[in-house]
């Protein structure tokens, strides 16, 4: 698990390494289920340096042959969890309007929005 704020023109592939190097585990996680942004050959080759296996389905665009079967895609069907978890962030005003002003105050209120639904949901 990490959290990272950024600005919001920023593409979500640039994040992901930026995102494993703030997780508040121990060890990469092994497998990371993304959605078709994700759909990058060097993004994949980085995390395969990195021990951590990528999971998403291919763009309707891709020039290049697949590199995943239906096999790895069937726990694609787990993205629900994370699309829940901001459905329960849309619970928190604050969060969703994002009233304050500094990146540190912010961080600090999903940090509590966090714990506050780990602690109601797990």
């Amino acid at each position: 698990m990490s959290i990272l704020i950024t600005d919001a023109s920023c593409h979500e592939v640039r994040l992901v390494e930026h995102a494993l190097d703030a997780c508040w585990t121990s060890e990469p996680p092994a497998v990371l289920i993304g959605d078709k942004a994700y759909d990058s050959d060097p993004l994949d080759a980085a995390l395969r340096c990195r021990g951590t296996e990528m999971v998403s389905p291919h763009k309707k665009n891709r020039k290049k042959p697949a590199t995943q079967d239906g096999r790895r895609l069937r726990r694609y069907k787990r993205r629900f969890k994370v699309e829940r978890f901001f459905s329960w962030c849309e619970d928190f005003r604050r969060l969703v309007v994002r009233w304050e002003y500094h990146a540190e105050n912010y961080l600090g209120f999903v940090l509590l929005a966090c714990i506050r639904m780990s602690l109601k949901y797990l």
